[in-house]
């Protein structure tokens, strides 16, 4: 099994970036978390972080030539407001899982709506790293 993990912008400011919400662990310590859940499960996988829309769109529909067999993705704050993201993972078709850090219903009003949510089988937020974790448990057990 393969596996895509994106993460969006300022993702990779973690540590720095209100660690009351976010934590205090960085975004090299979220690498490392997700790549020993896969390497556990004996699953391949790919971590990429991109502060740009476009570099996410390109990394997604790259996924179907890649031959992913499922993404997890936080679009973070892309999450409100792509509807770009939304249309290339519907073109791609690929089995999808949104994770978010914090829990986004209780948080701004306008992270309330997500675009990604429209396509992803699952939406996992407010479990901080576990959200990974089970986002990737999904993908495996599904298949």
């Amino acid at each position: 099994m393969k596996l895509l993990v994106i993460n969006g912008p300022n993702l990779n400011m973690l540590g720095i970036r209100e660690p009351d919400i976010y934590g205090k662990r960085t975004y090299g310590d979220l690498e490392n978390y997700i790549n020993s859940i896969c390497n556990e499960n004996m699953v391949e996988v790919e971590v990429y972080q991109s502060n740009h829309e476009g570099a996410i769109i390109d990394r997604i529909q790259q996924a179907y030539f890649d031959k992913i067999d499922g993404i997890v993705i936080n679009p973070a704050a892309y999450t409100h407001t792509s509807v770009g993201i939304l249309d290339a993972l519907k073109a791609v078709s690929i089995p999808t899982v949104e994770v978010h850090l914090s829990n986004v219903n209780e948080r701004e009003d306008f992270r309330k709506k997500s675009f990604v949510s429209l396509f992803a089988e699952k939406t996992i937020c407010g479990l901080g790293f576990e959200g990974y974790k089970a986002a990737v448990e999904y993908l495996i057990n599904r298949q």
